[in-house]
């Protein structure tokens, strides 16, 4: 039988009509798979993207606050945590080694401090820093137990000490300029060159608190264990933490407001210098002075925190403004103190650090360096600055007015002016910070009022003009 033969032209029509219709079939198939795959699949881990509401505000109730403490030193620090902790809206623990003999009897506390959790066992970990303390295996653990909270909407956990003071809603300010759903380590090293040689200059000491975001504590709490038995020869807990975040590929995210303080005697001035950022917290507030005069150390910060209940992100905030008439330098740190130079200063000038404070540790010269610029406390008082205190805050439908009482001063040679002033009052707005702000902030300006008494100055603070320079006209 003769075999049927095909036209060599349609014989290649028919091939190239089969390779076209199994080529559509496979694109096909990989597209039906690829969709089918992308539908079960496991998301990756959310590092890099962000979705909508990721800047959505951040309120204090998505924080969950993990706060290191022992049954020694509880009774006496829990005052500090009283300061700030609002138990209606905030969520966390103290943790302690064991609960304290008045745990259960005291119903004042039950009411206006965190509750108390008892830390796991770490017996099982090795410590072998010598002379340090093997709490640093436990006060590093929190970490893992708070996570294990298992709170709900959670968007930061923050990590502190029992003399640790935030400032609580300053303290979502600052996180909500970041989005919680990546992966953030945010906090502050040392006030010490020597302390950051030592342990780290891209650590978040735990005396200042430090946040982590959800998603990457998540991950840090599973992995912690296996981590920290690496790191038996480290000293602190913070240095744990640090050291298995920095396995994760995660570093510091630094910001100014956290404060490790650390100094001792007069902090004056550095709270009188502020960064220009919202003061998140304050520590070794045992180790310094009583921030007012003629206060006790808590209740200094209590009155300190009656300015920050007022206007909250202004607390701490320098002005600097010039008095033509007299040529004074003026510098404001709301809501704390007000400091009048009998002389015109260039504005450079005035914004380092009076060094009121004593170095933190004695040794070489790299103890007293700081990583700051700072400048001479004068012996003499007769050639420092005039300084007022503030007394009271008062907040109406006009704005709010501060009032600040001068502070007493061993000097007699030179009682002219500013010296004959008796109190300075300063008006503001309440400062709400925006967004934008918070990423690129500027210092206000502030104006000198007529004033009708030679003992009181007025001065209001206010935003600067788009072009406006701070200088003495």
């Amino acid at each position: 039988m003769q075999r049927f033969k095909l036209p060599s032209k349609t014989q290649s029509s028919f091939h190239l009509l089969n390779v076209i219709l199994i080529s559509s079939a496979v694109c096909v198939t990989c597209l039906i798979a690829s969709v089918f795959l992308v539908h079960n699949s496991k998301p990756p881990l959310n590092v890099y993207s962000s979705s909508p509401d990721a800047y959505a505000s951040t309120g204090v109730e998505h924080i969950v606050f993990g706060i290191a403490s022992d049954q020694k030193s509880w009774p006496n620090r829990k005052g500090y945590v009283k300061l700030w902790w609002e138990p209606r809206q905030m969520r966390g623990c103290v943790f302690l080694e064991a609960m304290p003999p008045d745990a259960t009897t005291s119903r004042d506390d039950n009411t206006t401090l965190p509750p108390i959790c008892i830390s796991e066992d770490t017996s099982r970990f090795r410590y072998t820093f010598r002379n340090g303390l093997r709490s640093a295996i436990r006060v590093a653990r929190v970490v893992v137990e708070t996570v294990a909270l298992n709170r709900t909407d959670v968007r930061w956990y923050v990590f502190g000490d029992d003399d640790t003071v935030f400032f609580p809603h300053n303290l979502a300010k600052t996180l909500s300029k970041y989005d919680h759903q990546l992966w953030y380590y945010i906090g502050a090293g040392s006030e010490i060159y020597q302390q950051n040689k030592d342990f780290g200059f891209k650590m978040a000491f735990g005396g200042a608190g430090f946040a982590i975001s959800y998603p990457l504590a998540k991950v840090l709490a599973k992995v912690f264990d296996s981590c920290i038995e690496r790191y038996p020869h480290l000293y602190g807990s913070d240095s744990r933490v640090y050291s298995c975040l920095a396995e994760l590929g995660v570093g510091l995210t630094s910001e100014p407001g956290f404060h490790q303080f650390d100094v001792r005697g007069n902090a004056f001035g550095l709270l009188a210098a502020h960064p220009l950022a919202p003061l998140v917290s304050l520590h070794h507030m045992d180790h310094v002075d009583p921030i007012f005069p003629n206060m006790t150390a808590t209740k200094g910060l209590e009155h300190l925190f009656h300015a920050a209940n007022v206007d909250s992100q202004r607390i701490l905030q320098q002005t600097v403004c010039y008095d033509r008439w007299y040529s004074w330098t003026i510098s404001i740190s709301w809501g704390y103190a007000v400091q009048v130079y009998s002389r015109h200063m260039f504005l450079p000038d005035v914004l380092p650090v009076t060094e009121t404070f004593r170095q933190w540790k004695n040794g070489d010269f790299l103890s007293g360096v700081y990583t700051f610029n700072t400048r001479e406390f004068h012996r003499d008082p007769c050639q420092r600055p005039t300084i007022f205190f503030l007394d009271n805050v008062s907040s109406g439908r006009h704005g709010i007015k501060s009032v600040y009482k001068k502070s007493y001063e061993n000097c007699t040679v030179d009682m002219g002016l500013p010296r004959k002033l008796e109190e300075i009052r300063v008006f503001t707005k309440k400062l709400d910070l925006n967004y934008n702000q918070m990423q690129a902030p500027r210092r206000e300006c502030c104006d000198v009022l007529p004033s009708k008494s030679g003992e009181i100055l007025d001065i209001s603070v206010r935003e600067c003009n788009e072009d406006e320079l701070t200088y003495m006209h």
